[in-house]
C-alpha cells in the first residue's frame, strides 16, 4: 500500500455499524467538523487540507460502507439513506450533538439527506444540529447533473454486474482511468502515484466487487430531489457552495443552477482550471473559502 495511504489508515479506528466495521479518523480540538467524502474513493480525499483543519476543529472523517477502508459487503443495498444513517450513528457514537459539515460529490447527497432530516425532525439516531454546511462539487440538483458515460453504464445497466469479476484487472484500470482524468482540471491531472493510490483504495478489501452497487446512488437523487431541495430552500443553516468550474459532472452549470434554486445563494467559483476534486486540485483555495464561511457564521 502507498505509504501515505498506510499512514492515513494507521491513524484511524473503527466503529460497529449494524455489524459492519466502519473506518473513521477523528483528530483536533475545537468545534466539531464532519467531513463527508465522495464516490468512489474515501476520507483520504481530505488529506491535503487535514493538517490545517485539525488546528481549528475536532475533525471527524469516516469512510462510507462499500468504500475506502470500511466494510464492503457484496449482498447489500447501498443507498444515500443508509450512508446518512451511518453518519448519524457515528456522531452518536462520538457523543456529538452539533457540528459543521464539509461535503463533496456523493457526500453532498448524504449532506442533503442529513439536512432534510434535521428540518423535518426525522433523524434516526438522535438530534444533531448543523451549524453550517459547505458543499463542494456534486450532484445537488439531478436535473443539472451530467455523469460520465462509464458511470451511467456501470451503475445504471447490467454492465456493472457483468464487469464486476474483471474489476481490478489491467483492463478495468485502463477503462477507469480516462474517466477519472476527465474529472480533473487540465492542469491538475492526477500523477501516476496518485492514480495508483486511487486504485488501491478502490481495490482494498475486494472493493471493486461492489463499486457499481455503491454507484447506484444516482437513483436516490431522483427519488428524493424535491424533499432535499425544499429543505435547502427553507433551512436557516448557513450554506456555501465552493465549485470547481470545469468539472464536467457538476461544474459551472451546477453552480448556476444552485444560484437559480437557492434563495440568496452563497457561491464561490474557483479558478477556471479546477475540476471535480477541488480539495485535491486547489486545497489552499478551498480552505480559505471554507474558513471564511465558518468564521462568518461564528461571528454572526
Amino acid at each position: 500500500m502507498d505509504s501515505e495511504l498506510e499512514r492515513w489508515k494507521s491513524a484511524g479506528e473503527y466503529f460497529d455499524y449494524l455489524g459492519f466495521d466502519v473506518f473513521y479518523r477523528v483528530e483536533g480540538t475545537g468545534p466539531t467538523l464532519l467531513l463527508i467524502h465522495g464516490y468512489p474513493f474515501n476520507s483520504w480525499d481530505w488529506s491535503s487540507i487535514w493538517p490545517d483543519l485539525v488546528e481549528r476543529f475536532t475533525v471527524i472523517a469516516p469512510d462510507m460502507l462499500g468504500m475506502g477502508f470500511s466494510a464492503k459487503p457484496v449482498p447489500y443495498r447501498y443507498s444515500v439513506h443508509d450512508h446518512a444513517d451511518m453518519h448519524e450513528a457515528l456522531l452518536r457514537h462520538l457523543n456529538v450533538d452539533s457540528c459543521h459539515v464539509l461535503a463533496h460529490d456523493l457526500g453532498d447527497s448524504v449532506g442533503q439527506e442529513l439536512l432534510s432530516r434535521q428540518e423535518l425532525a426525522q433523524q434516526s439516531y438522535g438530534a444533531v444540529r448543523f451549524e453550517s454546511i459547505t458543499w463542494l462539487n456534486g450532484g445537488l440538483f439531478n436535473e443539472a447533473y451530467t455523469p460520465r458515460t462509464m458511470q451511467k453504464l456501470m451503475s445504471g445497466t447490467p454492465l456493472g454486474d457483468i464487469m464486476s469479476p474483471l474489476q481490478g484487472s489491467q483492463l478495468s484500470r485502463r477503462i477507469l482511468e480516462p474517466t477519472i482524468n476527465e474529472m480533473f482540471g487540465p492542469n491538475t491531472k492526477p500523477s501516476r502515484r496518485l492514480m495508483g493510490a486511487f486504485h488501491q483504495i478502490l481495490e482494498y478489501n475486494d472493493g471493486t466487487k461492489v463499486l457499481h452497487k455503491v454507484g447506484r446512488f444516482l437513483d436516490d437523487r431522483h427519488v428524493h430531489r424535491n424533499r432535499w431541495v425544499r429543505s435547502m430552500r427553507e433551512t436557516s443553516v448557513p450554506m456555501r457552495l465552493i465549485d470547481g468550474p470545469v468539472d464536467p459532472n457538476s461544474g459551472r452549470h451546477m453552480a448556476a443552477r444552485y444560484s437559480e434554486v437557492i434563495p440568496d445563494a452563497d457561491v464561490v467559483m474557483l479558478a477556471d482550471d479546477i475540476g471535480h476534486w477541488p480539495q485535491i486540485e486547489a486545497p489552499e483555495a478551498v480552505l480559505t473559502h471554507f474558513l471564511e464561511h465558518v468564521d462568518r457564521v461564528a461571528g454572526a
